[in-house]
């Protein structure tokens, strides 16, 4: 099969494209023929090297850990899932990654998809909806009436974590540039804050949390603006913890658990129309595709989900 592999770790040029064996799946896997796929930070993270402490992965790699569409094998445990049933995962994090015609998964990290969801609009969800999702829910335990503020509101994980905060019934403020502030107040967010303009800090106050997508300076400035009891949460690094204790605060580092059944909640808002998929970019999957997408994700500049057709 056709796949997109790094030998080394290094700049985007390091992604080649190659002819590889088709995955073999286990007893309690599917083989999915892939629709679509998207670009996360994590992605160029891994390529650069940044993460190989973290997750000593061996070459050649296959970056991408997005998923969507259709099963071609189930293995012999598996119950959930059929030949030609339409699907999308959040697969684990391991070197058979997504920038591939076919991609093995668990059944665990699997979620039918709706007939009408597109395979582009499902594989811009699951990194990037699961950590809204956990962020929000798992960690913040948001609830009706509670104030949020998102950093980076117009992003891949912003953009899921207003609308379903907002669903569930949260006030929502966001950072993002002018240009993004029609899309951000569209998903519902409650207060536009122009970050190369205004200065977050002295405009909200008493919030019950903040997804923070930035980290440094930022992120501790954003323990200022939450009230005592409240709660920050950062998918970029470890929070200051000393200085959440002095502030009466809970802060904490999420790394994404993989959940098939979060998916499927995620699944049934957006085929009730309470939830969509901001797609600002389309790649093909091909190795000048993928570096150009990498490229474009390592700006920080990308508008929604960058998303790769393998079809």
């Amino acid at each position: 099969m056709k796949a997109i592999v790094i030998n080394q770790y290094g700049h985007a040029n390091q992604l080649e494209e190659r002819d590889v064996p088709k995955p073999q799946i286990k007893d309690n896997q599917v083989l999915v023929e892939m629709h679509a796929t998207s670009i996360n930070p994590i992605d160029w993270k891994v390529r650069e090297g940044y993460l190989k402490e973290m997750l000593p992965l061996e070459f050649p790699i296959i970056l991408g850990w997005d998923a969507a569409g259709i099963v071609q094998e189930v293995g012999s445990s598996v119950t959930k899932f059929k030949t030609g049933d339409r699907v999308f995962a959040r697969p684990a994090t391991s070197a058979q990654g997504t920038y591939a015609e076919y991609t093995a998964i668990d059944e665990d990290k699997v979620a039918l998809l709706p007939d009408s969801i597109t395979f582009n609009e499902a594989a811009a969800v699951p990194l990037a909806g699961l950590t809204a999702w956990q962020c929000l829910f798992d960690f913040g335990q948001v609830k009706a009436k509670d104030k949020v503020f998102i950093h980076a509101g117009s992003g891949g994980v912003g953009t899921y974590a207003i609308q379903f905060a907002k669903h569930f019934g949260a006030y929502v403020a966001t950072t993002a540039s002018e240009k993004n502030q029609e899309l951000v107040e569209s998903l519902g967010a409650d207060r536009f804050i122009n970050y190369k303009e205004e200065d977050f800090s002295e405009i909200i106050k008493d919030y019950d949390l903040v997804i923070d997508t930035i980290g440094g300076e930022v992120q501790e400035k954003s323990m200022h603006v939450l009230k005592e009891g409240g709660k920050l949460v950062s998918i970029v690094q470890p929070p200051n913890e000393d200085l959440a204790k002095e502030l009466g605060i809970t802060a904490g580092f999420l790394w994404l658990q993989e959940n098939g059944k979060q998916l499927e909640e995620i699944a049934k808002l957006m085929e009730n129309g309470h939830v969509k998929s901001i797609i600002g970019h389309n790649f093909p999957l091909t190795q000048e595709g993928i570096q150009q997408a990498h490229q474009l994700s390592e700006t920080h500049h990308a508008k929604g989900k960058i998303i790769i057709n393998t079809k």
